[in-house]
């Protein structure tokens, strides 16, 4: 029996679809690009660093499957908090004392930025490689390894926040290029949850060898950014306090038109403001995560599964940071602070409900309302960076604060881990911490004032 014409319905079979498969990867791959290019981010190099971000939070959310597969969700619950807890200690503690290095160390070496990003990348997809083995065999190396991730995740988090002022295109504000890279990035990284689920069934150190490809990639991207994220002309450390430095010399006053900005190291009493609330709300983005996940898991709230609830809680929080990315790109610089303000009193107000009124809807209500409030006042710090800040220390402000912020996501997983696993009584916790960091904003706006007209910097 002839087969030739099977053969060749098989091969034209085939090669159409390879053809519409590329059609269709080159056509969402311009798609993409047009996106991230838009209101010219391609010229400025706002793009490149989009997209590096985006595949970096694919990689770091790989990292995150294979971890929480091995150690949250395939022992019970007892033996998942004593992991988790091992891991907090082995990985949390050790980068409590290092991440107030981190920010101070890359902000030393400013015309190594984008060597910095890729070191970044390197070490992740080296320790993703080795973690791969140790998922296997259950290994105490996974350990030191995760540590390693983390610290690298945390240093690339702070260069790219200095980063973004140097590749804003002049036609949008710093806010709104904070908000397409932190969007991108949540994008990526529910597109991850998905790839990464996918390569568990295949087996759990899949996740881990695909962030090590990914991490591969990222290190030629990171070299493939601008020059200008390199240079340092004009920029000097920042200290993040709104009186001037104890340690510079006094010097006679001058007139403002002659004064040199370069000494002007001091943030602004709005600044330390903003840097207080939105640690707040840092710390209870950390909070919810690990105090949750493990509630959830023993206490589904109703009627649902273990799984669903937790589902559940993800999209919350996602969908959330999301919102909050998309109205932050239609911030000003004007009433930052009572934006900041607003959004601190909103997750006040969702904890309360939250401890009042346990259940379902309202602790998808507070994870969802934490979400916004985070990415949204974050953005809103920015803005006033931005506003506040002499562009001669802006970039340092901006590596300092971001080890801020990642520092008090890791206190605020501390406690989620240590508390019992009691709803209210957890949720009446983060309600009291929440409540004292807004009466100490409302105060401190009050003493500041209402700020009225041209957006001008606030020096010390």
């Amino acid at each position: 029996m002839d087969t030739t014409p099977r053969r060749n319905l098989l091969l034209r079979g085939a090669t159409a679809a390879g053809i519409g498969t590329r059609r269709a990867v080159q056509g969402t791959g311009r798609r993409i690009r047009k996106a991230t290019s838009a209101q010219g981010a391609g010229e400025s190099g706002l793009s490149s660093l989009i997209e590096l971000h985006a595949l970096n939070s694919f990689g770091d959310m790989l990292i995150t499957i294979a971890l929480a597969s091995t150690i949250f969700f395939s022992v019970p619950t007892d033996q998942a908090r004593g992991r988790v807890a091992l891991y907090l200690l082995v990985t949390m503690a050790p980068f409590a004392v290092l991440a107030p290095v981190i920010g101070p160390l890359l902000d030393r070496v400013p015309h190594g930025r984008r060597a910095a990003m890729a070191t970044s990348m390197l070490v992740r997809a080296i320790l993703a490689w080795s973690m791969a083995g140790a998922v296997v065999s259950g290994s105490l190396a996974l350990y030191p390894a995760a540590l390693g991730c983390l610290v690298a995740s945390k240093a690339y988090g702070v260069v790219r926040s200095v980063v973004v002022p140097r590749l804003k295109p002049a036609g949008i504000t710093l806010v709104k290029a904070n908000s397409r890279v932190t969007l991108a990035g949540l994008l990526a990284t529910g597109l991850a949850a998905g790839v990464g689920g996918l390569l568990h069934l295949i087996g759990p150190g899949w996740p881990l060898r695909g962030a090590f490809v990914v991490f591969l990639i990222g290190v030629l991207m990171a070299f493939h950014l601008p020059h200008q994220v390199d240079s340092a002309k004009g920029e000097q450390r920042a200290v993040l306090h709104a009186e001037p430095d104890p340690a510079a010399p006094e010097e006679q006053p001058q007139p403002a038109a002659d004064r040199p900005t370069g000494r002007l190291r001091t943030v602004g009493p709005a600044v330390i403001l903003g840097l207080r609330a939105v640690a707040a709300l840092r710390w209870l983005t950390g909070f919810l995560t690990l105090f949750l996940a493990f509630l959830l898991r023993v206490a589904p709230v109703g009627g649902l599964t273990p799984t669903q609830s937790l589902g559940l809680l993800a999209v919350a929080a996602g969908g959330g940071n999301a919102l909050g990315s998309v109205f932050g790109s239609w911030l000003r610089t004007r009433g930052s602070e009572a934006i900041i303000t607003t959004m601190l009193a909103l997750a006040t107000a969702a904890a309360v409900a939250s401890t009042l009124w346990y259940g379902l809807g309202t602790v998808m209500l507070v994870a969802a309302v934490a979400g916004i409030a985070a990415s949204l006042a974050k953005l809103a710090l920015d803005a006033l960076i931005q506003r506040d800040v002499p562009e001669a220390v802006r970039t340092s402000t901006f590596a300092r604060s971001e080890t801020l912020m990642q520092l008090c996501w890791v206190v605020g997983g501390t406690v989620g881990i240590l508390l019992p696993l009691h709803g209210t009584l957890g949720l009446a916790v983060a309600t009291g911490v929440l409540a004292v960091a807004l009466v100490w904003t409302v105060v401190s706006l009050i003493r500041l004032g209402a700020r009225r007209g041209a957006p001008h910097p606030r020096v010390a």
